[in-house]
């Protein structure tokens, strides 16, 4: 590391990316003030600015499922532990993460030193908070579905969820975490199946299109479904430690818990079926992942589309009669923003010197900073300055909303081809085992390689780099080819690589 570095991390308060990534990444989130540990371990405190960053996630992603016919409900916290058991193999991928509610009131302890649960208070069933919510959905659904005329449900819940997870990171695992979590159900194999793929091309969408965060997207090997599924679906990206990062699943849960909770319609034919089945989510998960796709040493990066904030205004003055005009026209440019729907921020705090707030802000990810002074009102310009370049620029105040606007949409399509670089320079080809060890151990990133479909290959290779087959490309074709871990005939084509 560079003297440089070291000054430059003094300054910030940042760890750089390639002294330590983890700790540069927990900087990230202290000084963009995202979130926070909570006193409950494993659990976190989403700051203002972070939550903000999820509420815009919420409003596009919503907006997005509405526009393909599905609507919002909202189901208990908490789950009766028998509906967990109905089917065996969700059960099993759920049992060592559940968190388990056995009784209902505390009283005083006799000693004096506090509170107890009181004994006479335990439940006749204990309760499950929810890991996931198909099993106590799927009770409703047993009651609402009779008839194909039922058919389909489309329904998608905005919640909370806990998985006692024994080692957490901020946003990318915690205890307990928000997301949505879909769940639908169909008449037909190919209604579930289609319904599957096209909720995974909407996170496919957004990833790309509003976070700027290519990805993948893939078929999970069986032996990595969601528990319970007929197949999972998931798309994976690349974060600049070159990991892999499941971005979000969908599952075509077949008609296994069709059965399990005896969901069942009367077809246009009177005859009666199992109906089938999806399940499909996203989590703040995605904050980590933007983090981790676009910021740099000196902070947070934010992609226009989903910033809070797309434009911070510093106004510069010394003296009470530049404060007024500098204030005057501030006001002025902030209602033109306003008016176009730009998130607008003036920072006016008379306390800090500019360079302080170019810092704060510059942490924060702001996409753009307008800094105005009396001489800018002098010559009818403002200083823009981008955050994902740090190039300044002159701009004439005649036009500005124009230059603001062309600024942002430049500085999305930017991160976006960067993370594409980033990614196409980083992804690699193995015919042999040899080659697939090399290059996962020295070179990381995405290896793509024929696999012959055996759990066995990739256990070994686990063994040998850390790293697992992330998914089957499902818009690469495949062709025959030898596994390359194996040498055995294979015809699927997959991504190896280490991941979170």
């Amino acid at each position: 590391m560079t003297k440089k570095q070291n000054t430059k991390a003094d300054q910030l308060g940042i760890t750089t990316r390639d002294e330590d990534f983890s700790k540069w990444y927990l900087d990230i989130i202290e000084k963009a003030d995202l979130a926070e540990h909570s006193p409950v371990k494993g659990c976190m405190v989403i700051k203002p600015y972070g939550y903000a960053i999820w509420e815009n996630i919420q409003k596009i992603l919503d907006k997005k499922f509405k526009e393909t016919g599905h609507e919002n409900a909202y189901f208990p916290l908490l789950i009766p532990k028998s509906f967990l058991s109905k089917e065996a193999s969700h059960v099993k991928g759920f049992a060592k993460e559940c968190a388990v509610v056995t009784h209902y009131r505390l009283i005083d302890d006799p000693d004096g030193t506090g509170v107890i649960v009181d004994p006479e208070s335990k439940l006749e069933e204990e309760l499950i908070i929810r890991p996931t919510s198909e099993t106590i959905i799927y009770d409703a659904y047993s009651r609402w579905v009779q008839s194909w005329r039922d058919l389909p449900i489309l329904i998608n819940q905005w919640a909370n969820v806990v998985r006692w997870e024994m080692r957490t990171r901020l946003f990318l695992r915690t205890a307990e975490f928000l997301w949505q979590e879909g769940h639908t159900v169909h008449a037909t194999e190919a209604g579930a199946e289609d319904e599957t793929v096209k909720m995974l091309r909407v996170y496919e969408d957004f990833a790309q299109n509003y976070i700027a965060m290519p990805v993948i997207a893939g078929l999970k090997p069986e032996h990595d479904k969601f528990p319970g599924a007929l197949r999972t679906y998931c798309i994976e990206a690349m974060m600049q430690d070159k990991k892999s990062l499941q971005a979000g699943t969908s599952h075509n849960l077949g008609q296994n818990f069709a059965k399990a909770f005896d969901i069942k319609f009367t077809d246009q034919e009177g005859k009666m079926q199992f109906a089938w089945q999806t399940s499909w989510g996203v989590s703040t998960r995605l904050i980590g992942g933007l983090i981790m796709t676009h910021s740099d040493d000196k902070g947070l990066v934010l992609p226009p589309k989903i910033a809070p904030i797309h434009v911070v205004i510093v106004p510069i003055y010394k003296t009470p009669q530049e404060q007024v005009a500098v204030e005057e026209c501030v006001e002025s440019i902030k209602q033109d923003l306003l008016g176009t729907d730009l998130s607008v921020k003036v920072d006016d705090r008379d306390n800090l010197s500019p360079g302080f707030k170019f810092n704060e802000w510059e942490k924060k990810g702001v996409p753009i900073r307008m800094e105005i002074g009396p001489k800018d009102l002098e010559k009818n310009q403002v200083v823009l300055v981008r955050r994902d370049t740090g190039d300044k620029s002159m701009v004439a105040m005649a036009g500005l909303v124009d230059v603001v606007k062309t600024q942002l949409g430049d500085i999305q399509e930017s991160l976006m081809q960067r993370a594409i670089k980033f990614r196409e320079e980083n992804s690699h080809t193995a015919e042999n085992f040899d080659q697939l060890v090399l290059v996962l151990n020295d070179q990381s990133g995405y290896v793509y390689g024929h696999w012959c479909g055996d759990s066995a290959c990739e256990d070994k290779i686990n063994k040998e780099t850390s790293a697992t087959i992330r998914c089957l490309p499902i818009d690469k074709k495949n062709e025959p080819g030898k596994c390359a871990v194996c040498g055995k005939d294979s015809e699927k084509i997959v991504i190896f690589a280490k991941a979170y």
